[in-house]
């Protein structure tokens, strides 16, 4: 059923927490698993510089591998993919470039708020997806 699932991951707790999700489809269904992690652009002269870490290709690069060690623990094998762009746009885009038929992925809950729910990522890619979405509280 779910020939190739996509788990894009980032340092967030949830992520984590979705890791046993990911690994108990993949299992059960034989799947395909792809990592994803998105270097997110770089602030603009407008923006103040983030803290977020997700923003340094060194730490998502160690991040992925970390993740597929994790995997592999488990006997599953996958493939690690890191892609610089806007989160939710990217893994939309990544999603239907390797026809996955699943995305799973944590959720903050910061959609839960007015001014959450237009910037969650989680939103986004429920909106854009060309595939389910399975959320993980």
């Amino acid at each position: 059923m779910f020939k190739t699932v996509l788990f894009p991951i980032d340092q967030s707790r949830e992520a984590r927490e979705a890791a046993d999700v990911v690994a108990n489809v993949v299992q059960k269904y034989g799947s395909r698993l792809v990592l994803l992690s998105v270097v997110e652009e770089t602030a603009t002269e407008t923006q103040a510089p983030s803290p977020d870490p997700m923003v340094s290709p060194e730490v998502v690069a160690k991040l992925l591998e970390n993740a597929q060690a994790l995997f592999l623990q488990q006997g599953i094998q996958s493939e690690v993919l890191e892609r610089q762009g806007k989160p939710a746009f990217t893994i939309c885009d990544v999603a239907d470039e390797i026809g996955a038929d699943l995305i799973i992925m944590g959720c903050r809950g910061l959609g839960l708020t007015d001014e959450g729910a237009t910037d969650s990522v989680t939103t986004r890619v429920i909106n854009l997806s060309p595939c389910p979405v399975l959320i993980v509280p």
